[in-house]
């Protein structure tokens, strides 16, 4: 997580009594508010607490809608793949209409472009991964325990596994999303981070440029609400006793937050830089970078755009989001490439003497790497271009 912050009310220490301020009625009239710890990795790694008007713990009912998981594709070839979609149909809602592309042990990735803002459930809580969504168009506020989060198109919107979460979009008909479940915690990557837990100097961004909610919402209602949990293939509707934005206050290293491509710093060179200097966060099983606007390799003899390579023990996935990609032909805002291990892959002809006096890229893409092998699904294979294995041709 990016480093401490609280908001809202807390007490002096952790796990002592904490009175609740204020004249109104309370839960039990015990006048008291209910510690609650969110912990990762056991108790060893970032946590918080958060403190409610009423026990998190009063669920009314509980009942399996039920198993759903992705499917792959089966027998098909190794090849490179070009899934086209940015004019996917808009279909389901906020939480229900996201369309599988690509997954493994590790991670599923996704596309939403939703045709309503709720369905059945107005609230989702993923229990079994964390989630990162990148906002390709959009906008609005995302509510969550911690408070209320503003988002914008190209942030990076970073939940904690455990967290109930209502997305309130400005204009829905407007939201388009990737989303990268994750079985591992996202994180910054150890090396941009000191022996203390700052980010260093020199790394692509700073803790300035995270944002963590800014505001309690402090819902106090004694209501039914319900709220849709997932846990990996496992869909479950869980009525709660109460409204779950009821806290009073929070502190701690564990919290949704975002973070917007626009800040992310590019490191360049006289001559290209490898991908890893545009790794934006590190996750169990893979890794996500953002290749944002920057000015190219200033060596006079410099080859602009990337060399062909094999990455042997990756498959690099690339999001399009948008202006010129140098090195590729055919690709549009909104395209995902996936070029797998074991075959090699580089810029396609003609585009290596195109860049040759190009000073900048406007260039902005969303790349994740994985260490295990990614598979297709049926939906983002109606939506590959079968001609891409052999855009390299002259």
């Amino acid at each position: 997580m990016p480093y401490y912050q609280k908001l809202g009310q807390i007490p002096k220490k952790h796990h002592i009594w904490f009175h609740r301020n204020g004249s109104g009625p309370s839960y039990k009239n015990e006048g008291i508010a209910y510690e609650h710890v969110i912990t990762t990795e056991g108790f060893d790694e970032a946590y918080s607490i958060i403190y409610h008007l009423r026990p998190p713990t009063r669920v009314r009912n509980v009942e399996l809608i039920k198993y759903w998981a992705p499917k792959k594709v089966t027998e098909s070839p190794l090849r490179h793949h070009h899934i086209k979609t940015a004019e996917i149909p808009r279909r389901g809602d906020l939480y229900t209409g996201r369309i599988p592309m690509l997954f493994n042990a590790d991670i599923t990735a996704y596309r939403a472009r939703p045709e309503k803002a709720y369905g059945e459930f107005e609230y989702y809580k993923n229990g079994g991964a964390d989630e990162v969504i990148f906002v390709f168009h959009g906008g609005g506020t995302l509510d969550t325990v911690f408070g209320k989060l503003r988002y914008r198109a190209e942030d990076y919107i970073v939940i904690p596994r455990g967290i109930t979460y209502r997305l309130v979009p400005d204009k829905v008909e407007e939201e388009d999303y990737l989303i990268l479940e994750s079985t591992g915690p996202v994180r910054i990557p150890q090396r941009y981070l000191n022996h203390e837990g700052q980010i260093k100097m020199g790394a692509p961004y700073s803790e300035r440029d995270f944002h963590a909610p800014t505001e309690m919402l402090t819902i106090d209602r004694e209501e039914d609400v319900e709220v849709l949990v997932k846990d990996g293939s496992r869909l479950t509707r869980v009525t709660l006793a109460h409204h779950p934005f009821d806290a009073l206050g929070w502190d701690g290293y564990l919290y949704p937050f975002t973070f917007n491509a626009a800040d992310f710093e590019p490191i360049t060179g006289t001559v290209h830089q490898p991908p890893p200097i545009h790794q934006t966060f590190e996750v169990r099983g893979y890794v996500i970078c953002t290749f944002a606007p920057r000015f190219l390799d200033t060596h006079p003899e410099a080859v602009k755009i990337p060399w062909v390579h094999d990455n042997v023990e990756a498959d690099e996935v690339l999001f399009y989001v948008r202006g010129n990609f140098g090195s590729r032909r055919g690709i549009e805002s909104g395209s995902i490439t996936l070029h797998p291990r074991g075959i090699p892959h580089g810029p396609h002809p003609g585009t290596i003497m195109a860049s040759k006096d190009a000073l900048r890229t406007e260039e902005l893409a969303v790349m994740f790497d994985t260490a295990h092998t990614l598979e297709l699904t049926e939906e983002s294979l109606a939506l590959d271009d079968p001609k891409y294995p052999l855009s390299w041709l002259d």
